[in-house]
């Protein structure tokens, strides 16, 4: 069974857990600027400019991830919109954040007078750096994850996961009306006055909480963690999403060297066109987010929110590339050679 680790420790005194999602986000941005500074740095670019961005589009990325997470989920919020600030707490949306953080890198390149394409071409590289950690974050804290599998790189969450509640409950949104894992009443109830558990009858239990795993006879407990009702095999697509990252950061990296200064833009197309495409595939493997069938602006009734996202994203950056290919460079073919001074 996975080990999960949402929590990495606790900071003395402050009685504050350092969430893992958050340290892996932070590993991930320290990783991808590190780079876009040594892509940018030869071009004779400011750095700072680019470090200023990516700060910048960090913030707003985060901000907008929420917002599209409380907007899609808006039902688990009501009541306690407070919990809407609740960052920490967990749930975002990866493809908000991403459109979020582009459109502020623009306008802010814009008003820098900046060559657009360029910068974005290193970003592109960066941004895939990023998500290969960001994703490491969420297998960590359990959440993105897979449908059931059988197949040997199949992982099993603990009792109470995201995954587990998934599992033992309905999802109409996914067209399940039954849970994969049928529990029998008395693993719910609704918490009391007295810090006891009132019982739930077998009609009523899938409105009710799960009870904690302390809560639970040592037979249940035994029942959920290697007996009959401990959690189902998923694929770790967080995983998945994690490798596709590093290897598109690679690959773009070898569109920015034959095209780069030549052809700024075409990675970034490369870049929406290829996380597209695979960000669609992947989807076909999660089992967290519902399937959409009313909306204006859907090209794919039936599929996510995201694949939906991931088709948009590959048409523009259909855009992006015969753009770049037909608009002529801003930038010089070749730079200047600096003089070396000796030293004497």
């Amino acid at each position: 069974m996975t080990r999960m680790h949402p929590e990495l420790f606790e900071i003395p005194f402050l009685h504050q857990t350092v969430k893992s999602w958050g340290v892996m986000v932070v590993l991930g941005f320290l990783a991808a600027l590190w780079l876009m500074r040594r892509l940018i740095r030869p071009l004779d670019e400011n750095p700072d400019i680019l470090s200023n961005a990516a700060v910048y589009a960090l913030i707003a990325g985060v901000i907008g991830a929420r917002v599209f997470f409380v907007v899609h989920h808006r039902d688990l919020f009501v009541g306690r919109w407070m919990e809407v600030f609740a960052v920490w707490q967990g749930g975002v949306e990866l493809l908000g954040g991403v459109l979020t953080a582009l459109l502020f890198l623009w306008l802010y390149l814009k008003k820098q007078k900046r060559s657009i394409r360029l910068y974005f071409d290193v970003l592109a590289i960066g941004l895939m750096v990023g998500i290969g950690f960001g994703r490491i974050g969420c297998f960590l804290s359990g959440c993105c994850y897979g449908k059931c599998t059988d197949l040997p790189w199949g992982v099993r969450f603990p009792y109470g996961s995201l995954v587990y509640l998934h599992q033992v409950h309905p999802d109409p949104s996914r067209h399940r009306d039954k849970p994969y894992l049928d529990l029998p009443a008395d693993f719910f109830g609704i918490p009391g006055p007295d810090g006891g558990w009132l019982p739930v009858d077998e009609a009523n239990k899938h409105s009710a909480y799960l009870k904690p795993f302390e809560q639970l006879t040592p037979e249940q407990q035994r029942q959920v963690s290697e007996g009959p009702y401990r959690c189902l095999k998923v694929h770790p697509t967080q995983l998945f999403s994690s490798a596709n990252g590093f290897l598109l950061a690679a690959v773009l990296w070898g569109f920015w060297k034959k095209f780069g200064r030549m052809r700024p833009g075409v990675t970034a197309g490369a870049m929406l066109i290829l996380y597209g495409i695979t960000r669609f595939l992947l989807e076909t493997l999660r089992d967290d987010n519902p399937f959409e069938y009313s909306g204006f602006w859907l090209l794919y009734r039936g599929g996510t929110i995201s694949q939906n996202m991931a088709i948009y994203l590959i048409l523009f950056g259909i855009c992006v590339i015969a753009y770049s290919l037909w608009k002529p460079s801003p930038l010089p073919a070749s730079l200047p050679k600096k003089k070396r001074s000796k030293s004497k």
